[in-house]
């Protein structure tokens, strides 16, 4: 049997293999596209694309808690408010001088060098040394078939024995959906706001357009005007 075993294990590590790689290249392709587009409603919905993308990848990785909540987060919850605060903005961007991008590109560099050093210190992957797999991790992964009936130990873990702070993490996030919709003022009266002129009209001689104005006031008004 596990001869049997070790010889399917590399027929199915092939194909999901590819299929990483794939989603890998497109979210390259679909970042690359964000960056270079200036069209608002193109990088909104290319950011949804992008959270789907990510979270078919966390399925391949078995990662069907952190899949659901970046399709439903990243591709929904963040694509409605983007969607929202255009209704405030302008469809275009405008070109942003190399000079101010410097700043931008020096943090992303240095972040990214951070957690590239950072790597080193990570466990293995499928340690089972490794503090996920040590301590209370264990016993989840002993209990979790036995108590909670769900194959998913990840799962089982957010959705039963954590329940409460996942809990907390929903009401957390609703608040600031919440939040982020009262401070963009969509309560109803978007649209319905009209700017009306308070002025005076001074002299309406110097207006622009005061060669196409027709005077169709009597000489006595125009007498009492001092006209």
């Amino acid at each position: 049997m596990s001869l049997l075993a070790a010889a399917v294990e590399p027929a199915f590590l092939v194909p999901t293999l590819l299929l990483d790689i794939c989603f890998l290249a497109l979210l390259v392709v679909v970042a690359f596209a964000i960056v270079r587009m200036r069209s608002l409603f193109g990088i909104v919905m290319l950011q949804g694309v992008y959270s789907l993308l990510s979270a078919a990848w966390f399925v391949t990785l078995d990662a069907v808690d952190v899949a659901f909540t970046e399709a439903a987060v990243g591709a929904g919850v963040s694509t409605v408010l983007m969607l929202s605060a255009m209704l405030l903005a302008d469809r275009q961007s405008t070109p942003v001088p190399m000079r101010r991008q410097l700043g931008a590109l020096a943090v992303v560099v240095l972040a990214g060098a951070a957690m590239l050093y950072a790597v080193g210190d990570m466990p293995a992957f499928g340690d089972v040394n490794s503090p996920a797999n040590s301590y209370v991790g264990m016993d989840f992964m002993a209990k979790t078939a036995e108590e909670v009936k769900i194959p998913n130990v990840v799962t089982a873990v957010l959705a039963s024995y954590r329940g409460y702070d996942t809990f907390g993490e929903v009401v957390v996030i609703f608040s600031a959906g919440l939040g982020v919709l009262l401070l963009l003022g969509l309560n109803g009266n978007s649209g319905n706001w009209v700017a009306r002129p308070n002025g005076q009209v001074i002299n309406d001689r110097t207006a622009p357009s005061a060669g196409l104005y027709q005077d169709n006031r009597s000489e006595e008004q125009r007498a009492e005007a001092g006209q």
